[in-house]
């Protein structure tokens, strides 16, 4: 069963993250999941695992970087 989140807590440090560079990381990352998916499909299963690991390696660096670039931001002004 699915709970709607009424409020969400974002620490002081995130509040000028770059959310519109998250959502383009996560558009990436469904587009190289699509492409697994069709490499699994067409029977290139090694291709596939390996292109997921990559990119979601890749992924947690992108979002790991926009999450420390708020925080600078945040540092140089407080």
């Amino acid at each position: 069963m699915s709970r709607k989140v009424r409020s969400v807590r974002v620490p002081k440090e995130l509040e000028t993250m770059n959310l519109s560079g998250i959502i383009h990381e996560c558009e990436r990352y469904l587009r190289d999941l699509e492409s697994a998916t069709l490499l699994k499909q067409q029977g290139n299963q090694e291709a596939a695992e390996a292109l997921m690991r990559a990119r979601q390696t890749d992924l947690g660096k992108k979002i790991s970087k926009l999450v420390w670039e708020a925080r600078v931001e945040y540092g140089k002004h407080h």
